[in-house]
Parts: C-alpha cells; sequence; structure tokens
C-alpha cells in the first residue's frame, strides 16, 4: 500500500471558497477512484490562500484484474449481428466462444481486463479533477485565454504536485506538468521546495512558514487572539466566522493587538465591530466584567491615554447600557513573523482602522443633522415593490394597522400607548435613507434606535424602531415590550397580506420576499407574548387600509378581493407544523386542528393541539381514535354522512336540538326509537348526551383539557357498541338509527377536532 500526494498551487483563493473546495476535491478525487475500482484507506484535504492540497492514504499499486463476460446471439445468426456484438464489445469473432444455452449454441465475449498501474489512473484523473472542478467563480488567463476552451481555475494556476510514495505522477494540463517542487511562503521563504513524498509534505513546508492544515491555522488564530486579548486585561469578542475567514487569508497567521482612539466609542459598538470585521477582519475586545477601565487602559496603552468616562446613566435605560463594553482595541491577524515583533504591523493596522473608523464616525454625526420625521420623508423616493407602492406606503399601511392594533382591549391583547405605537412605526423604516445605513445595511433598524434615542423620543419608540424587525428566525430574541411588539406585529403582517395579496406567493425553494420568516416571526410573537389574535381580520384591516388611502381599483391585483385570506391561513398552518416541529408537536394534529375551519387564533389552536396530543398518545385516544376511524369507514361506505337523515328516520337521541354534520336531526314523535335499543346501543346514546354538552361548554371556554376528559368517557361505549350490535341490520329503522348514532358520535369527536386528519 502506498501514500498519494496531490497539490495545485495558484494564485490566492478566496478564504470563503476554500471549505467548500476541500470538500469538492475530496469527493472528484473519490469518483475518479471509484471508477477506476480502487478506494483509498484515508484521505485528508487541506487549504492555504495558495493552494489545495490532498493526501491518500493506503493506496494499492495496481487495479484488480476483471474479468467479464457477455451473451451474444446464437451460433447460427447472421454474420452482420455476430459483427455488431464483436463491435460492441470491443472483441473480435475468432476471441468469441460458444457456449450451449437451454440446448442451443451461443456466442459469448469473454473480455478480461488486467489491472492497471495505479500511477496511470491517477495520471489520468487529476487532468479530469482539475477541468471538472466546480469553482463558483473560475477565470482564464495568459494567451490561452483568448480561447473559450482553455483552462479555468479560481485564480491561475501555476504548480501541480503529485507524487505516488516515492514516485512521480506523470500529468500535463494546459502546457503545465506535474512535478516534485512547490513554493513556501511567499515573504519567508525564496525558491522551490522539493517535496519528497507524502510523508514528509506537511513537515517541509512548516519549516518554511506554511501550515497546510487549516484546522490548525484556526486554532493559532482562536487562542493567539483571545491570548493577546488576556494579556492586556481585556476579553476577545469571540467570533468563529473571522476565526475562519483569517485563517484562509494566511499561511503563518500571527495575531498582533492593536488599539485605536478612544473616541471612537462614542460611535455605537455595533458600528465599530463591523467597521472593524467586515471592512478590516478585525477581531474587537471588550472590558472584562467589573473591569476597573481607567487602570487596563494605562496598562494597556503605556499609560498614554485615559479612556472615555462611562456612558451616564439615564433615567431610562439607554439603548447602549452594556454590562461588557467595548474598548479601544483590536487583534488583526498577520501573515507574517515580523522581526519587530509586529510594531510597523499593529501601526499601519490602526492607521487604516483609524481611517474607516473617521468615516464611521462622520456618518454618525452627519445622520444625527437631520431628524427622524425628516429622514422618513424620503422614503418616498424607495420603491418597495413594483405592485405595492413605496417604502412610505409600506409605513403608511404599518402605522395605522399598529395603532388600530394597541387600541384593541380584551383578554390576551398587550396594553400599548396607541400614540407612542403609531408614532415608532411611522419612524421605523426612517433610517434606510442615512448614511451608517447606507455603508452598514445589516444596521437597519438598530442604527434608527439610536438616532430615536439621540434625538430623546421615549424608550419605548426608541427600542421598537430599533427591534421591530426581530424575531428573525427560529433561535432569534422575540420581543416582548408592548410598543415594540405591535409594531414588529404590524410590519411583518403587513409584508404577508400585500404580497399574497399580489399573488407574490413563495414558490417551492424560492421565497424573495422572506415571506416563510416574516410567518415565523409572526408564530414567534404571538406565542411568546400569548397575544389572541384572529389573522383574518388584521389581513382583512390591512387591505382596508391599502384599498381606502392607497391604491386605485385599476387592475387584478389591486382590487378589494380578499380570496388570498384563506390561502394565507393556510400558509400559517404549514409553516406552524414547521415551526412546532422542534417542540414536539405533531404536524397531524395542527392539520386536524385546522381542519376544523375558522380557527385563526394560533396561541388557542396551540392550546387546543397540545392537549389534542397529550390525549391521543394515552390509551383512552389511541381506542378512541380506532372507534372513530371504524365509525368513520362505515359512514363513508353507506355513502356519507347524511344517511339517516331523512324522513322517517328513528334518531338516537333524548335531545330535541342535537344535530348530524350541519343541520338538525329530523325528528320522529318525541325523538323516540321505533325499537328497544340494545343495551351497548343505549349506553352509548346516553353518553353521547352526556359528554356532547360537557365537550361544547369545555371549547367555549377553552379548557381544553376538560374536553378531552369528556371525550375520553366515549371510548368504552364506543367499543362495546362495536363488539355488540350490528350496525348494518336487516331491519332498516335499526340500520338508518345506527348510522345516525355513529354520525352524532364522529360529529362530537369533531367537535375537538378532524380526527380524519390524525395518523395512527
Amino acid at each position: 500500500m502506498t501514500d498519494f500526494l496531490l497539490e495545485l498551487l495558484s494564485e490566492e483563493i478566496p478564504a470563503r471558497m476554500q471549505a467548500k473546495a476541500r470538500t469538492d476535491l475530496e469527493r472528484l478525487f473519490t469518483e475518479q477512484l471509484a471508477a477506476a475500482g480502487l478506494k483509498a484507506g484515508a484521505i485528508t484535504v487541506y487549504s492555504t490562500p495558495r493552494r489545495l492540497a490532498l493526501i491518500a492514504k493506503d493506496l494499492p499499486a495496481q487495479t484488480e484484474a476483471v474479468s467479464e463476460e457477455a451473451k451474444g446471439p446464437p451460433e447460427a445468426a447472421p454474420d452482420q449481428a455476430v459483427e455488431g456484438f464483436c463491435r460492441k464489445n470491443g472483441v473480435t469473432r475468432d476471441q468469441l466462444e460458444v457456449r450451449d444455452v437451454k440446448g442451443r449454441p451461443t456466442w459469448f465475449a469473454v473480455i478480461n481486463e488486467p489491472g492497471r498501474d495505479t500511477r496511470d489512473v491517477l495520471a489520468e484523473a487529476i487532468p479530469t479533477i482539475i477541468k471538472a472542478f466546480p469553482w463558483p467563480k473560475s477565470m482564464r488567463w495568459g494567451d490561452a485565454s483568448l480561447s473559450t476552451e482553455s483552462l479555468r481555475w479560481v485564480r491561475p494556476l501555476s504548480g501541480i504536485v503529485a507524487i505516488l510514495g516515492d514516485d512521480l505522477v506523470p500529468c500535463e494540463i494546459d502546457g503545465l506538468t506535474s512535478g516534485y517542487d512547490t513554493v513556501g511562503h511567499r515573504f519567508h521563504h525564496q525558491g522551490m521546495i522539493t517535496i519528497g513524498n507524502a510523508a514528509d509534505y506537511v513537515e517541509k513546508l512548516r519549516a518554511c512558514h506554511v501550515l497546510v492544515d487549516h484546522e490548525e491555522r484556526q486554532n493559532i488564530i482562536r487562542d493567539g487572539a483571545a491570548k493577546a486579548a488576556s494579556d492586556a486585561g481585556l476579553d476577545l469578542v469571540e467570533d468563529e466566522g473571522l476565526v475562519i475567514e483569517n485563517a484562509g487569508l494566511t499561511e503563518w497567521p500571527v495575531p498582533l493587538l492593536g488599539s485605536f482612539d478612544p473616541a471612537f466609542l462614542d460611535v455605537p459598538e455595533e458600528v465599530i465591530q463591523l467597521t472593524a470585521r467586515v471592512n478590516q477582519k478585525y477581531f474587537v475586545c471588550k472590558y472584562p466584567p467589573n473591569a476597573q477601565h481607567g487602570e487596563g487602559d494605562r496598562a494597556r496603552r503605556g499609560g498614554g491615554a485615559t479612556p472615555p468616562s462611562a456612558v451616564p446613566a439615564a433615567t431610562s435605560p439607554s439603548l447602549r447600557d452594556r454590562e461588557e463594553k467595548l474598548a479601544p482595541n483590536f487583534v488583526c491577524t498577520a501573515n507574517i513573523a515580523a522581526s519587530d515583533g509586529g510594531a510597523a504591523i499593529i501601526a499601519g493596522n490602526e492607521k487604516v482602522l483609524a481611517a474607516r473608523l473617521s468615516d464611521a464616525k462622520f456618518f454618525w454625526e452627519l445622520d444625527q443633522k437631520t431628524s427622524l420625521e425628516d429622514h422618513a420623508k424620503k422614503l418616498s423616493n424607495i420603491v418597495f415593490h413594483e405592485k405595492l407602492g413605496t417604502v412610505a406606503d409600506k409605513v403608511e399601511r404599518v402605522a395605522k394597522l399598529a395603532e388600530w392594533l394597541a387600541s384593541l382591549e380584551g383578554t390576551g391583547l398587550l396594553r400599548a400607548n396607541p400614540e407612542q405605537t403609531e408614532q415608532a412605526a411611522r419612524l421605523c423604516k426612517a433610517d434606510l435613507v442615512t448614511e451608517m445605513v447606507g455603508e452598514f445595511p445589516e444596521l437597519q433598524g438598530l442604527m434608527g434606535g439610536y438616532y430615536a434615542e439621540k434625538q430623546g423620543l421615549p424608550i419605548e419608540v426608541s427600542q421598537a424602531i430599533r427591534d421591530h424587525y426581530k424575531p428573525v428566525g427560529q433561535g432569534d430574541d422575540v420581543p416582548t415590550d408592548p410598543v415594540t411588539v405591535w409594531v414588529s406585529l404590524a410590519d411583518k403582517l403587513d409584508t404577508l397580506a400585500m404580497f399574497f395579496w399580489a399573488k407574490e406567493y413563495p414558490t417551492g425553494s424560492k421565497d424573495p420576499f422572506a415571506l416563510r420568516r416574516a410567518a415565523l416571526g409572526v408564530i414567534l410573537l404571538l406565542n411568546k407574548n400569548r397575544i389572541r389574535l384572529s389573522l383574518s381580520k388584521v389581513f382583512d384591516k390591512v387591505i382596508s387600509y391599502s384599498i381606502i388611502d392607497q391604491f386605485d381599483p385599476i387592475d387584478g391585483v389591486r382590487d378589494a378581493s380578499r380570496d388570498f385570506i384563506p390561502l394565507l391561513i393556510d400558509f400559517f398552518a404549514d409553516r406552524l407544523k414547521v415551526q412546532q416541529r422542534e417542540a414536539g408537536v405533531r404536524h397531524d394534529l395542527i392539520d386536524a386542528v385546522f381542519a376544523l375551519g375558522g380557527e385563526d387564533d394560533l396561541v388557542r389552536l396551540l392550546a387546543r393541539v397540545k392537549a389534542l396530543q397529550a390525549f391521543v398518545e394515552t390509551p383512552d385516544g389511541v381506542n378512541l381514535l380506532a372507534g372513530y376511524k371504524r365509525a368513520s369507514n362505515i359512514l363513508k361506505k353507506e355513502g356519507g354522512t347524511s344517511a339517516p337523515a331523512q324522513a322517517g328516520a328513528h334518531l338516537p337521541t333524548s335531545d330535541p336540538d342535537a344535530t348530524v354534520g350541519d343541520g338538525p336531526l329530523p325528528a320522529q314523535g318525541n325523538n323516540a326509537l321505533s325499537y328497544t335499543p340494545e343495551k351497548a346501543e343505549k349506553t352509548l346514546i346516553d353518553a353521547l348526551d352526556a359528554a356532547q354538552p360537557q365537550v361544547t361548554a369545555a371549547i367555549e371556554a377553552e379548557q381544553f383539557e376538560t374536553a378531552m376528559t369528556a371525550l375520553a368517557a366515549l371510548r368504552e361505549p364506543i367499543d362495546r357498541f362495536f363488539e355488540d350490535v350490528t350496525v348494518n341490520d336487516d331491519d332498516p329503522a335499526k340500520r338508518e338509527a345506527r348510522l345516525a348514532l355513529l354520525a352524532r358520535f364522529r360529529n362530537a369527536v369533531h367537535q375537538v377536532a378532524d380526527f380524519s386528519k390524525i395518523e395512527g
């Protein structure tokens, strides 16, 4: 068994592409081996900014010999048929054998393929892998790039190392031939490095200041950055994505601590973090809990600079209150072990970051010179959607809806100041036109909250502006402040209603307007805050605002149709099933409750679903479900639910107001049967007479566990009924009355849920 090394050397590979490139290289290599009948003992793939490398362990020297047989035409077949068979299998006629098949002589081709040298297999595989490599973006280069048939790679490919054992695997692609030589670190090593075999590859490059193992580089960056901060009395703000990115930018990473002017800390810390991270790939630092900032700064900066004083306490909690505050320091990752300990590198990075932070500080101060109200006026220049007007149009709808929601009274509704709610809604999108959000779009909402606070608006308003986009997904913080909740709900509900109204539905994996995320946000907000709302009424209110106040009914989209609302409720049902799956709630039970129709209060619906799930998992629930399905099957076989509801039917009830399906039960005499019911039949009638009013009252009181308990009382009577009573009796009166009794049983169960939707 022999080890194989492949290195593909190139100009800088973007850090964001390296993880997938490693996966693709291993996949393509494994496919090529498998096609030749080879399999490696283990495969390890490395990446640096300048190379992809693969080491395959324990490859055999040769592929195994293969013998295949192919059955051909009968011996007496025409020559043309025999020759076609030979061509198909790559043999000549004198290589064929005649064998007896069921008494008839038949031609057979025996194809013996000898084993191939693994080196020859690899020599063919390497160019194939390079040509098939699926880079997200690739390029051509040099004179050959004039042809569309020339080689493509992420950056110009400059070298191939291919060694099996100690032997070179000769291959060539577009004039580039394989060899033993590679290069070391761009600054620390000049000249070529000769690799002997796979075993010495990693260590030879390490000696030349190249760490080919991306995980090793990540560990150095992660631990080194934390140590650099800790040595200065600080904590590192952890950022695993930045660790991976810096590992993809360096071959010899060296974390270094730098600093910036504490005056920049007047800018919101999220801006500083984004400026450092996005533009410069720096980690930021924070003060440890209860740290003495002054002493830490003097120790870290040689006593030269004094940190700004802590943010003064305010009457209301500030958006910028933090237990641990950002420090005026950062950690950069150098790609060189500098002779001066990195002093020049730190100075250069401090200068670059200072310029970036100066821009951010300028935007921060410039934006505050204009009030949010004036910023909001510019939203009329931004198109929200071609069918739905401008962002200003959306804000108008959201403001009216939020104020209406905050004004609702009743059980299960948050109390909020309607005026503050409307004000927050009218200003929640104003920061979209600010310079800061133009530079960092991911700060929308957050910056509006900061500007509102600086403007002296109530804390409830500034918090609502800041957090109205939340939650943006499962696991995100869910707002609980009443003003924030109503603004967030109004924004999301408006988005859903208007896009469904405009027939811009999500399809398959495509959801360009993030409607699934908006629906999830609504579900999380309603459940977290136990808010009782009829979604249908809210969607109708959204459309009424848009029809009356904004649009003329000039086409098929801008009309007053509410046909989309049932579709949107079904959409919520699907989203609810996805969201509740993690909580262990069965999707079929959600379907069973939604199938009743008219239920669009998600809090009440989930309460009913959870009570139903607890019930159907008990022995009573399992047996009642079995009885229900048996009753339903009988009714279906007999032509539906209304078979007994005909003139003269003898009906098993003592309640003159009882119903089957959607209509009243027809009566005969004093609701008396024309025959004496059997004992089990009478027991079921009495059980239904007792249970139905209890179930109805419990559901009206939203005491769903009590409703389930009342249903459980039907379990034994329905079991006994099926054991002792013949439904399809020869007597038509008995048959019709018993079918009516089963329909009544089924309808009693349907008061809780449509059990036909329940699996099991």
